[in-house]
């Protein structure tokens, strides 16, 4: 029965938490050497598992972007070895004591960070989401449960198993790291509930998911967002910079959150930036949908419709506007954008720090591709993913974002009068 099993895993799961948050950061380091081994030694048996998954996918009809970031190959398993063994030289977040300071009658107060407890993890397509969660979550001192989903089930299931066994064997409790071996919606629901065992949930996916989960759980949501990034080039820009920014930024890897999905364009330079843009993205495949005047500069770009300005593509499709100054770029933003990447390409130091106050958003970047959002990329590690809010974590969640902090009082026979 689908509830048993889940309070099982919560059950132990919460167990495992206990003693996780008194392991030492060498017994950590230890496991998540013998995790990166254990996935490089059995990197056949996970192919053949994601082999799988990816001819489902195509009999699904998923788009090529969504096989993209389902598959898995032998570099990319290296690549989440890679990604553990990065986690063994940062340093341990737990235990670290902060702002201590001695009060008036002698009383020494500080701060000391701790694990945020058990994570549960709601997530789709991307397999190496189960590694990086199950790192993060045991160099940060947390039990985490995961719930991918069924087009990944297969690649996940090999992956969490290869994992947990290779963490246990180093010293890690059992429970520590779970998956949920179903993808039923059921289980997710139940997740959403399951404050008892569950401290943390985060959903990573799509608009819909993240929706749900914040709709429906009683559990404190740590809230990932959904990517609708712009990149806007201003009239001072340096053109050719501007083109292989923009250019990175949709087709490097066009089916993740960071990937741009609408171009900005200033009206004085759209007449000779547009058509160079155009000629490099749609060599690369991407389709093209612009506003009005967009189109009376690329004549085989698609009528954008109103839809268009707040889609999340995922895909090798992009929206295009073109605006006639900062202002207009910055209200375009501010009702289409969902908080989490946005760029300008300026020469402008003045329209630069404007853009950086005003535009709400996780990351802000200037003169460089929206791609770099990433927790690798800003230093942190792996992250276990984006957060779009504004309470306990913004941007990439590396480790230091999977914990939380208490008070630590000395005394020395201090009684209050």
């Amino acid at each position: 029965m689908l509830e048993n099993q889940m309070r099982e895993i919560g059950e132990s799961a919460k167990k495992a938490s206990y003693v996780l948050a008194g392991i030492s950061t060498e017994v950590k380091n230890q496991a998540l050497q013998a995790m990166a081994r254990a996935l490089e030694e059995r990197v056949e048996m996970i192919i053949d598992a994601n082999r799988q998954d990816m001819d489902d996918g195509r009999a699904k009809g998923l788009s090529d972007a969504l096989l993209d970031r389902l598959l898995l190959t032998p570099e990319r398993v290296k690549g989440m070895a890679e990604g553990l063994r990065e986690l063994i030289g940062l340093p341990d977040p737990v235990g670290e004591v902060s702002n201590m300071r001695t009060r008036p009658n002698g009383l020494r107060v500080g701060k000391m960070r701790v694990p945020l407890g058990v994570i549960g993890i709601i997530y789709e397509a991307r397999p190496n989401v189960t590694v990086d969660a199950a790192g993060l979550c045991l160099k940060a001192g947390n039990a985490v449960v995961m719930r991918g989903g069924s087009e990944a089930l297969n690649s996940n299931m090999a992956l969490a198993n290869v994992i947990s066994a290779a963490a246990t064997s180093a010293g890690i409790p059992e429970g520590a790291i779970q998956l949920v071996p179903t993808t039923d919606r059921e289980a997710a629901n139940m997740m959403m509930t399951m404050n008892e065992y569950i401290d943390v949930l985060i959903p990573r996916g799509g608009t819909g998911l993240i929706k749900v989960v914040t709709a429906h759980a009683t559990v404190p949501v740590l809230q990932t967002g959904v990517g609708n990034c712009h990149t806007y080039v201003e009239e001072d820009a340096d053109l050719d910079a501007a083109l292989k920014i923009v250019v990175n930024a949709k087709t490097q890897r066009p089916g993740v959150c960071n990937a741009l999905e609408t171009l900005l364009v200033h009206d004085k330079v759209a007449q000779e930036f547009l058509p160079m843009a155009a000629d490099a993205l749609q060599e690369k495949g991407v389709e093209l949908r612009g506003c009005p005047r967009t189109q009376e500069i690329i004549r085989d770009c698609t009528p954008a419709a109103e839809d268009d300005w707040g889609t999340e593509y995922l895909d090798t499709v992009m929206a295009v506007k073109v605006v006639k100054d900062i202002e207009e770029a910055i209200s375009h933003i501010q009702s289409y954008g969902t908080k989490h990447s946005e760029a300008i390409i300026t020469n402008s130091y003045k329209k630069a720090s404007l853009f950086v106050q005003r535009v709400d958003a996780a990351a802000v970047f200037v003169n460089a591709s929206t791609r770099f959002t990433d927790g690798n990329q800003f230093g942190l590690g792996a992250e276990i993913g984006i957060s779009t809010q504004k309470l306990h974590a913004r941007g990439p969640m590396g480790l230091e974002e999977l914990t939380s902090s208490k008070f630590i009082v000395l005394g020395d026979g201090h009684v209050r009068s």
